[in-house]
């Protein structure tokens, strides 16, 4: 079983939660760029850049233990 992350947002009284297993992160930014692209949702592409970043780093992180 893979483990289990999550990225959440707050923006507002809004919470937008993107929850993944372990090697899908691309379909994670897939999935930040199809919420940033719909008109009707609050969540923007900064948004999309802000998670993407935290992902990021948490990858480079996990990456670092990994080496030691």
């Amino acid at each position: 079983m893979k483990a289990v992350r999550q990225l959440s947002l707050v923006k507002g009284s809004e919470r937008f939660v993107f929850r993944y297993s372990v090697g899908e992160e691309a379909k994670v930014i897939d999935a930040f760029a199809a919420t940033a692209s719909d008109r009707a949702s609050r969540f923007d592409w900064f948004d999309a850049a802000v998670l993407s970043y935290q992902m990021g780093r948490r990858l480079e992180m996990e990456l670092d233990e990994v080496a030691r």
